[in-house]
């Protein structure tokens, strides 16, 4: 058997990129889980794995080795099963926009929700400032301040006028680092404008919906030429999180959770109903973000909606 890191994910196809720097294009057998959650696609870009060759020329994944870290979202056809976005990565960053499409704020507290657990370094990238107006820069400055209050890395940036990308090439370089976003906020663009030989492919909004539209179909991983590595995946439209339990969202609120050894239930109080609550108290006080805490709240309202849904019949 040989090693290899997997580069490229199709879903049904890998690319295992070699000791010798050679692909392999492979398949895998046999069912895999991860904990006791089902997995739509056992394999993830950033996997290290041992594989066979087979006759034709093709390859067979036999192993999958430890993992360091993995991000994983719950799979938007099947509610029950995960689906790997990556493995083994050093940090990740959030591309977002303010307008063209217009933010969800929400999303951002969902995607921190998939790389929290694991201690995973996210930088989040607010991109397309050249088509910002006052009162978006008004907005970009509140969750600027949410966000680097608590810690998170946030930079501004411009792919068409190479505003901030010196920036976003530097906390690339010579990092593994997951690359995601909503479609149609300029993840593509944004790369190539720091590396133009990659040619990803860019897409428009749709003039009907204002939305992106996915350009990219698969995650792939890409060499950076000044050092590092990114793991490109397709746009993500709707994060949800009905294989987490309540207390799992409340210890991966990164303040909440330091808050919560002040307590009167210490790291069993869910922060909603609970007298002597300090996150409670925080919001009041204005020391923790009321807009997380409401995101906070509506991630809790739908797994509790969610789960209700799904519980078999007696």
């Amino acid at each position: 058997m040989e090693k290899g890191i997997v580069v490229k994910s199709t879903g049904s196809w890998y690319d295992v990129r070699l000791a010798d720097g050679q692909r392999l294009a492979c398949r895998i057998r046999g069912k895999f889980r991860l904990g006791k959650m089902k997995l739509t696609n056992p394999v993830a870009v950033g996997d290290e794995v041992m594989v066979v060759r087979e006759a034709d020329g093709k390859g067979l994944i036999k192993q999958i080795l430890s993992r360091r870290n993995y991000v994983a979202r719950q799979s938007p056809r099947k509610r029950t099963e995960l689906h790997l976005l990556a493995a083994n990565i050093d940090q990740a960053v959030l591309i977002v926009t303010v307008k063209y499409p217009n933010l969800k704020q929400g999303f951002i507290d969902r995607f921190l929700l998939m790389t929290e657990p694991f201690d995973i370094p996210t930088i989040i990238v607010f991109n397309k400032v050249d088509l910002y107006d006052e009162g978006d820069m008004a907005v970009f400055a509140y969750l600027h301040d949410i966000y680097t209050s608590i810690g998170y890395q946030v930079l501004l940036t411009s792919a068409t006028q190479q505003r901030g990308t010196d920036a976003f090439a530097e906390v690339l370089k010579d990092k593994m680092t997951l690359l995601s976003g909503q479609s149609g906020v300029g993840k593509s663009s944004l790369v190539n404008a720091i590396q133009p030989h990659l040619h990803l492919r860019t897409g428009e909004l749709s003039g009907y919906t204002g939305k992106g539209k996915h350009t990219t179909t698969f995650a792939e991983m890409f060499e950076l030429d000044f050092g590092g590595f990114i793991i490109d995946t397709p746009g993500i439209k709707t994060l949800s999180f009905n294989y987490l339990d309540p207390l799992d969202v409340a210890h991966n609120f990164r303040e909440f959770f330091a808050l919560s050894e002040s307590c009167r239930f210490g790291g069993k109080c869910l922060h909603r109903d609970e007298p002597g609550c300090a996150v409670k108290e925080g919001v009041e006080l204005g020391v923790v973000s009321e807009l997380r805490y409401f995101n906070y709240l509506a991630i809790l309202d739908e797994i509790a909606e969610q789960k209700h849904w799904e519980r078999p019949k007696v």
